[in-house]
């Protein structure tokens, strides 16, 4: 564990954004609610990572709530500020339109290119978001 959390340190420490942390673990193939749970928060144990994974793709891939939206609501949760979860949904859903995967993603091919693109987006400044809140 404690070769985990030094490891997340060296790498926070070469890219201070935890938003572009957040895109390079989603890049690499973790989904956006992991991403976003593990740019925020700094834990990647594999229990939790189960749970986040179930959330991708707007929860089992099913399109429904973005899994940017979980992954941060987990966050806040584990962090003892799951009483902003609302915050965040609010701010999510001005700035992106909606909270649906499939709205968010209607016209792009799942799994193409351009939805890998707007999905590392979107978990991005959702991250960006859930550190306002953390650090707020």
């Amino acid at each position: 564990m404690l070769a985990k959390i030094l490891s997340y340190t060296r790498e926070k420490k070469i890219d201070e954004s935890s938003s572009h942390y957040a895109g390079q673990l989603f890049a690499r193939g973790k989904n956006c609610a992991q991403s976003v749970f593990q740019a925020t928060t700094g834990r990647d144990d594999s229990e939790i990572m189960e749970m986040a994974k179930a959330l991708g793709g707007g929860i089992g891939d099913r399109k429904c709530l973005c899994g940017a939206v979980t992954g941060g609501v987990m966050a806040l949760g584990i962090s003892g500020k799951g009483h902003l979860a609302g915050e965040l949904v609010d701010r999510f859903r001005e700035t992106q339109g909606m909270t649906c995967c499939a709205g968010l993603t209607r016209n792009l091919k799942w799994g193409s290119k351009e939805h890998k693109a707007n999905c590392r987006r979107i978990t991005e400044e959702t991250t960006a978001m859930v550190e306002e809140l953390l650090n707020g």
